[in-house]
Order: structure tokens, then sequence, then C-alpha cells
């Protein structure tokens, strides 16, 4: 075992760090105490320094969220398949290279990075490795361990101890021994603000990571939802990109990751992801655990069932002169007219992706049924009961051709109706697989 000072010395950086910094993540009492300071009374870590020039560079026309590129690529299942998170909590963004295993980085990122990366094929589970953020003196020391989705954390691993360790916990699935795992409680945030990678997360993180901690403090979510920077995680091109950790409705633990996050969004996924559990699917590229095949499923699933909630709040009826069209993203056939629009993406940044507006009518067509057909051979005329608002009425039209345009205009209108009853059975399935 390594004493203090050897610990202390294989945490050096050969680049100093002009700022103070507090910490991302923690569960113990000291918690209020540390909070307290109003610079970071969100519980995220603090990087004063990164966060006022990337504030000021957000506008950036090629690497804010202003830039041509944004929210114009698709987001779901664009994360590729693994099963377990480690996070070496060292250092502050500004100091990382641009890759882990870089030879200018310091021992403990670096062999930790090789150790996970020899061992691998002996691993149970397809294991990622970060970095965020970490400072000495706070709750979240360098050399600290985040597991997800065990929530567990260890305590001040050093580079004598990197072999031991991914041994010990991540190929045997056991404790390491010199450290005890502390359970980790509540929701956690990782932004990436790797700059030194990609210009575009080193513009956007840090402004979001400041928005999330001014919203954790409005809403009064101090200790329970935590944020922090991290290094790369892979799809640069959906700057701002974010991951959540934290127990979903039913307390299996998962890590849902959202890309093109703007600062407006933070507060939407706050309220609706970390409060009330809803998926905000405009924004969701995937979900560790799950195949890329298997996050277009549910995020098609989850679409049709939000889909057909609206269109159960709705009287939809296609008439003749509508166009008929598919939404082949969800599954759902829908009417293009005024009342009703299937709409894509055509990269604004406030359209939400694949996602079917459909507006209530107020004034429901006319739903026309046939009662009775007289056949006169000598006027051709046709006899139909008109139904409206539950008030029947007997009409006579003169022509055939009259009766043939009404014909086909009942037919749209029954297949319209036979077409949402089967839509609803569809989602009721999918709803009870999903539970």
């Amino acid at each position: 075992m390594a004493s203090n000072r050897e610990r202390d010395e294989s945490l050096t950086f050969t680049i100093p760090s002009s700022s103070s910094h507090s910490s991302p993540i923690t569960v113990s009492d000291q918690l209020d105490s540390y909070l307290a300071d109003p610079r970071s009374a969100s519980g995220s870590f603090q990087n004063d320094g990164l966060l006022s020039a990337g504030d000021a560079a957000a506008a950036d026309p090629d690497f804010g969220f202003y830039r041509p590129d944004f929210r114009q690529n698709p987001l779901s299942g664009s994360v590729e398949f693994y099963q377990r998170h480690v996070f070496l909590c060292y250092k502050n963004p500004r100091v990382w290279p641009p890759r882990i295993e870089a030879a200018e980085f310091d021992r403990l990122p670096r062999l930790l990075y090789a150790a996970v990366v020899a061992r691998k094929s002996q691993m149970k589970k397809e294991t990622r490795l970060t970095i965020c953020e970490g400072h000495d003196g706070t709750e979240t020391s360098n050399g600290d361990v985040l597991i997800f989705p065990d929530m567990v954390r260890y305590r001040r691993l050093t580079h004598f101890d990197v072999e031991t360790f991914v041994e010990e916990v991540l190929v045997k699935d056991g404790e390491w021994l010199p450290g005890t795992p502390e359970a980790l409680r509540g929701s956690y945030i990782f932004v990436c603000s790797h700059g030194s990678r990609d210009r575009r997360c080193g513009v956007c993180g840090p402004v979001l990571v400041s928005r999330f901690r001014e919203e954790i403090e409005l809403h009064g979510l101090q200790g329970k939802v935590f944020v922090s920077p991290c290094s790369h995680i892979g799809g640069s091109q959906y700057a701002g990109n974010v991951i959540v950790f934290g127990p979903s409705m039913n307390g299996e633990v998962t890590g849902h990751w959202y890309g093109y996050v703007t600062p407006d969004d933070v507060p939407l996924l706050l309220q609706h992801h970390i409060v009330k559990g809803e998926i905000l699917d405009s924004l969701w590229r995937g979900q560790m655990g799950l195949s890329v095949d298997e996050q277009q499923k549910k995020h098609e699933q989850r679409l049709l069932l939000n889909g057909l909630r609206d269109l159960e709040e709705s009287t939809q009826v296609c008439r003749p002169q509508d166009n008929f069209v598919s939404c082949q993203s969800i599954g759902v056939n829908c009417c293009q007219s005024n009342e009703v629009v299937c709409c894509q993406s055509n990269g604004d940044p406030s359209f939400r992706q694949n996602h079917v507006l459909v507006e209530k009518r107020k004034d429901p067509d006319v739903i026309e049924t046939q009662a009775k057909l007289s056949a006169d051979n000598k006027s051709s005329e046709t006899v139909i009961s008109r139904i409206s608002s539950g008030k029947g009425a007997s009409r006579k039209f003169p022509s055939m051709t009259t009766w043939l345009d009404w014909e086909q205009e009942d037919t749209y209108a029954a297949l319209a109706v036979v077409c949402a009853a089967v839509s609803v059975a569809i989602a009721y399935n999918c709803y009870k697989q999903l539970r």
C-alpha cells in the first residue's frame, strides 16, 4: 500500500491549475456545508475560468448551439452497446489532453485506460472509461472512481493500485479490498466538456454545466442531483452531450444519453427526466445496456404510444381532399391537411425530431352512413341518411355522380376509423411489452 506522500506525488500534473473547483458527486453528511458555498450551490464541480469562457463562446457560429450542423442528424441509436460506465475523477477539462491514453497525461488515467483495454476480453460486462472532474480537498478527490449502474464509489485510487483494482472490481465483479465501496444516491449528470478533443464540446459543455447548476439550485435539488463535466464520450457532432444516471420508476439504475442539448433544454431534462421519470425522445440518443437496434425499437415504441395518446384526444377523420401520408418512423398514418400534419425536421433547433403534431379539431366532419337505397329506374334517385351530432336527416340526391362522391367520402372515413382502432390495439400491445 502506497504512502500518503506517494499518493499525492502520483496525482501531480505538470500543468498547474490556477482555479479552485468544487465536487461533482457526493453522498456524505458534509454535503450541506459544502453546498453552502454560493459558488457551488448546486452540488456541481466549479471551474470558473472554463465556464465564463464557455458562456462567452456559446453563440459561436461554428462550434456553438447555432452551428450549421446543429440538429441535422438523427439521434436515436447513436450510442454503442455497453453495460458498465466507469468514471475516474481527475483534475479538470482545461488540463485534459485530447486522449486519455496520451503520453502527456498523468500515469493514473493513462495506466487505468491501458489496464481496462488489456483486460477487456476477460470482463463479463462491456465497460466504458471516462474522466470526470476531481479536486483534492473536496468530497470528490482526484483518484475517486464512480461505477454505474452499480452506483458505487471507490476512494483515492493511485497508479500503484490500478492492476489490482481492474482485476478485482472490473474482471471478477468483486470488491477492491484496500477500499470500501460507498453507495451513491440520487441522479448523476455528466456533460461532455472535452474541448481539447472537440471544440464543439468545449464550447457547449461548460455552458450546460453552468445552467444545470443554476436550475438545480433554483428547484432545490441540492444533494439529490449532481453534475460534472466529463471527457469525450463519442458523438461530438451531437454536442451538447449529456448522460443521466439514476434509478428509474421501477428502481432499476439506467444511463440515458441525450444529444443536441441547449441551455433551454436543461429545465426540461430536470423536470421531466429527473423529477417525473419521463424520457425526452426529441433529444434521446440511447441507453446503457441496449444495442443500437434495441434503442431504435424502444424509441419507436415510445413515439407510437405518445402519438396515439395525442390521437385519442382528438377526433381525426381524413377527408377525400386530404392527402394520406405515412409516418414510417413511428408506424402511424395521418392526414396531411390543415388539421393534421406529419412533420419532419428541417434543422430548426427548436424542432422536436420525429414528433407527430396532431391538432384537435373543433368541428369534426360529418360522418355519413348509408341508411336506405331506393331503386327507381325512372329518376335514379338515392336516399341517404345523413347523421350529424346525433340527429338524422333524409336527403335525396338526383344523380349517380353525387352518390359516387358520397361513397368515396364515406370509404375514407371508415378506413380512418378502422386504422385508428388497429393503431390503438398495437399501441396497447407495445405498452404491455414495455411494462
